[in-house]
């Protein structure tokens, strides 16, 4: 077995059964998701393939990675045909969706097509989540003899494209710090007087992929510079264990102490505890459960999350971002289903409020943000949509997963693909469709109404919804089986008072019962106090608050609460 957190997802799958009424419903819903992809599939590859993305309004393309150096297209090599970077993030959705022929035919294609020896400066982050992650993905699932996705032959074209790239980010990693430069040219390296800055995401959410990589290859020099980064990373964190949003590289110092569970961080979070999933190192898992803590205590109030500042914990803004909607998702991995529900739906009554999610709305003026009024078809809501629905199997998410695919089609599908929106005020559409509508928001949706690729199978999804199959040959060790018999009790012979789920590894849900029945774990931080009636003498008698994750105290009256401020 692997690790219990895991099984909180996992159990969703063995527990649970959709009754017969919701089938014919989940059939219709998977038919429109399939057509919304193929449309906007179908489109890109008339438009703009081999180029990176589709500009469906112009029916023309563009090529991201040259725009993500801030390169003009006439500045770019002439022979320069960009690296199909949406076919790269199509075909893990392809292989979900069944399509074999287009699976191999875009694998073909690659292998024989894409190079990454072209001098174009990329950003690192994305090139290694959108297309060093869509290759490694692609890699395994061709492999898997499962799914018998090429009937041809098949050399491992793939990972071989995968190791180049790899190759080419290792000068990142060049630095006083141990930590990448943001940017990297791939034909030449770090460029003369390259920018020093980066962010929390951008240097610590690269591990999934390089680790894949080097446990592929066999070379360790992928998963060590990824890991090191991280390492360094956190040792920057603060006392309060959070750490900024941007930092310099070579000084090793913190830009922006203002930070938050959305942009600049989010996927930080995501890939600790998802790498402690895939690879069993006790390192992620630590740094993981004391980083959750930490936003528990100090991001967190009621179902919204502000950003605080790093070193006081004291609150900095107080704003609702799209990117922050993946934050649900990953709460159903650690078992904090309540915690995630709660947040999850006041995400989605945004979205049913403006038709979109806006990308970052005031929440202390009560009013979407003057400049960032877009939505460019983001797929954070779905993907935390499909999470809660295979932990609780509510009816309710495929109410949601329907409403979201009908605001998608109303307002974002256009002749030629679907388009960003540019302000979710009046639905002025942006000629764009990023690759991620294919790789992330049009899969999660498909995978909400139709599940079977992941029933009976162990996945981790990247934070660009690649899937990697967990495997126990990439542990470091082979997890203990967890029974009854593995938990820690005290001499009395009940499960020690002051544990609680996250300490102790498992889901807040199937934990045992403190020495009273009646009291339970409401998160995955909080101790029940020793008293249903919260009586106390002292301190000791107090638990962990089921929300801000706070240590309780015995008031002079004799009673726990949070009566201590921050």
């Amino acid at each position: 077995m692997f690790r219990p957190l895991h099984i909180c997802f996992l159990i969703s799958f063995a527990f649970f059964i959709d009754p017969s009424s919701q089938h014919d419903k989940k059939i219709q819903m998977r038919e429109k998701v399939r057509e919304m992809f193929y449309h906007a599939y179908d489109n890109y590859m008339t438009y703009a393939f081999p180029h990176d993305e589709l500009k469906p309004l112009s029916k023309s393309f563009t090529d991201s990675l040259s725009e993500l150096g801030n390169l003009k297209l006439e500045h770019l090599p002439t022979d320069y045909n960009g690296s199909a970077v949406t076919l790269v993030e199509s075909l893990s959705s392809l292989a979900i969706l069944g399509n074999k022929t287009e699976f191999e035919k875009g694998v073909l294609w690659l292998s024989e097509n894409l190079t990454f020896d072209v001098d174009v400066r990329v950003n690192l982050f994305e090139c290694n989540i959108r297309v060093l992650g869509g290759l490694i993905s692609a890699h395994l699932l061709a492999i898997d003899p499962t799914n018998r996705l090429i009937q041809g032959s098949y050399n491992n074209q793939l990972l071989r494209l995968a190791e180049d790239l790899g190759k080419r980010f290792l000068p990142a990693f060049e630095t006083p710090t141990a930590l990448p430069y943001a940017w990297i040219n791939l034909k030449n390296g770090v460029m003369v007087n390259e920018t020093t800055e980066t962010s929390t995401s951008g240097c610590g959410s690269l591990i999934l992929e390089m680790g894949a990589l080097s446990r592929l290859t066999g070379d360790p020099r992928f998963e060590s510079v990824a890991l090191r980064a991280l390492r360094q990373l956190w040792r920057m964190r603060s006392s309060l264990d959070l750490l900024g949003t941007t930092l310099d590289v070579v000084t090793g110092e913190w830009l922006e102490y203002s930070s938050g569970i959305g942009a600049g961080v989010d996927s930080f979070y995501e890939y600790l505890m998802k790498a402690y999933i895939l690879f069993g190192k006790e390192d992620y898992w630590r740094m993981f459960s004391s980083a959750y803590l930490a936003s528990q205590k100090h991001f967190r109030y009621g179902p919204w999350y502000h950003e605080a500042n790093m070193w006081s914990g004291k609150p900095t803004y107080w704003q609702l971002t799209s990117l922050q909607a993946f934050w649900p998702g990953l709460q159903v991995l650690v078992g904090d289903v309540a915690a995630a529900n709660s947040s999850h739906r006041e995400f989605f009554h945004a979205w049913e409020k403006f038709g979109v999610l806006p990308e970052r709305y005031l929440l202390d003026h009560q009013m979407i943000h003057p400049t960032e009024r877009y939505y460019p078809l983001r797929p954070e809501l779905a993907e935390s949509t499909f999470y809660l629905y295979q932990a609780t199997k509510d009816p309710w998410y495929l109410d949601v997963g329907e409403a979201m695919v009908k605001s998608l089609n109303r307002y974002t599908k256009v002749a030629g693909g679907f388009a960003s929106v540019r302000d979710v005020t009046t639905m002025q559409l942006e000629d764009h469709q990023h690759s991620f509508f294919l790789a992330e928001t049009c899969k999660y949706l498909y995978l909400l109404f139709d599940d079977s690729f992941v029933a009976k199978r162990n996945y981790i999804f990247t934070t660009e919804g690649h899937p990697i199959q967990v495997t126990s040959s990439w542990h470091e060790k082979l997890p203990e089986s967890y029974f009854s018999g593995n938990w820690t009790f005290s001499k009395s012979g009940a499960w020690e008072s002051g544990a609680s789920a996250l300490s102790m590894k498992v889901c807040p849900s199937i934990a045992p019962n403190s020495r009273l029945p009646e009291q339970h774990r409401e998160s995955v931080c909080h101790v029940p106090d020793q008293k249903i009636d919260h009586r106390c003498w002292s301190n000791r008698e107090c638990g962990v608050d089921a929300t801000t994750c706070r240590q309780r105290s015995c008031s002079e009256v004799g009673y726990c609460g949070l009566w201590n401020p921050l």
